[in-house]
């Protein structure tokens, strides 16, 4: 019996096909000698990474190793991070589906929300502190983009069984020491192995435009999965809330070697450019977007204006 099962009700036709892609199939076990052999690389890897690094060290996200593979004059700049409803809506939805699949009875989202809501304010964090500092109007507005986007989750997702383990905003981290630490935060698992067998389901939730980055991050997240417990997820889907479309890969070990040459990759790069100072080198992408520089950015600007006539 699959592990996603949900209670005996009537389901929507988008509900029913997100269980049907989410149901396991036929039994999937990696070949042991395989898995200890890309362990065996990436600790070799970084072995060497260690001593290019003398006493500093880095924290290797799926942001980002995506951010030092793209744009490095973007990568290196500083970080002009703030809060917005349009971010902070998507965080806001995270806890609330955190909440809603461990609350007992039938939730109103607009309460799940305002729950949410009140525990991160409570939080030690940038987030909590922003919304600390909201007025009505403003927080009006975050209630709003979050309860969107639960609702939409509902719409999307069957309710989950308890005993397909379902686990919202779950931490992984790897390995338990050293200066190279992978680090992230999955936005939904189902699922957990059963010895060696493969039964893990790694859910990212999206809003807006599906992009192949979205999947770079999700074999991230089974690479290190795959180092932490040495049995890799059976499957990725980055669900497009939007659209109501998932987009789902089965994890090979093609998809493992994959990520772990875009992992070393991306550490050497991160080394060069803020241990060992090599100068960071353009490279326009979609990015360029949102890029604090693009008003001086020639590259950037010819990028987007090629962009926007491909678009048209």
């Amino acid at each position: 019996m699959s592990e996603v099962t949900v209670d005996r009700l009537e389901l929507s036709p988008l509900q029913e096909r997100t269980l049907g892609l989410l149901r396991r199939g036929d039994p999937v076990v990696f070949d042991t000698a395989f898995i200890a052999s890309l362990r065996h690389d990436v600790d070799e890897a970084f072995r060497e990474f260690h001593e290019r690094l003398g006493d500093e060290s880095i924290f290797i996200s799926k942001h980002k190793l995506a951010s030092v593979l793209g744009c490095e004059v973007q990568h290196v700049a500083d970080d002009a991070f703030t809060w917005s409803a349009a971010v902070a809506g998507g965080q806001v939805a995270h806890r609330a589906v955190q909440l809603m699949i461990n609350w007992r009875g039938d939730p109103v989202p607009a309460d799940v929300v305002d729950e949410a809501i009140a525990r991160l304010a409570d939080d030690d964090s940038s987030i909590g502190d922003w919304i600390e500092g909201l007025g009505e109007a403003d927080l009006a507005d975050l209630r709003g983009v979050a309860v969107d986007k639960l609702i939409k989750f509902q719409e999307c997702f069957p309710p989950l069984d308890r005993r397909a383990a379902p686990t919202v905003e779950s931490s992984v981290r790897w390995p338990i020491e050293g200066p190279i630490v992978l680090s992230g935060r999955v936005d939904l698992t189902l699922g957990r192995p059963a010895g060696a067998e493969s039964r893990k389901v790694i859910v990212d939730l999206k809003t807006g435009w599906a992009s192949p980055k979205h999947r770079e991050d999700l074999r991230f997240y089974a690479l290190v999965e795959t180092l932490r417990t040495q049995v890799p997820p059976r499957k990725l889907a980055s669900f497009y809330l939007d659209a109501g479309e998932p987009v789902v890969e089965d994890v090979t070990e093609a998809t493992l070697l994959t990520a772990s040459r875009r992992l070393l990759d991306g550490v050497h790069a991160e080394i060069e450019l803020t241990v060992e100072g090599r100068p960071p080198i353009k490279r326009p992408g979609t990015s360029c977007r949102w890029c604090p520089m693009q008003s001086e950015c020639t590259e950037g600007q010819d990028y987007l204006a090629g962009a926007n006539g491909t678009d048209d």
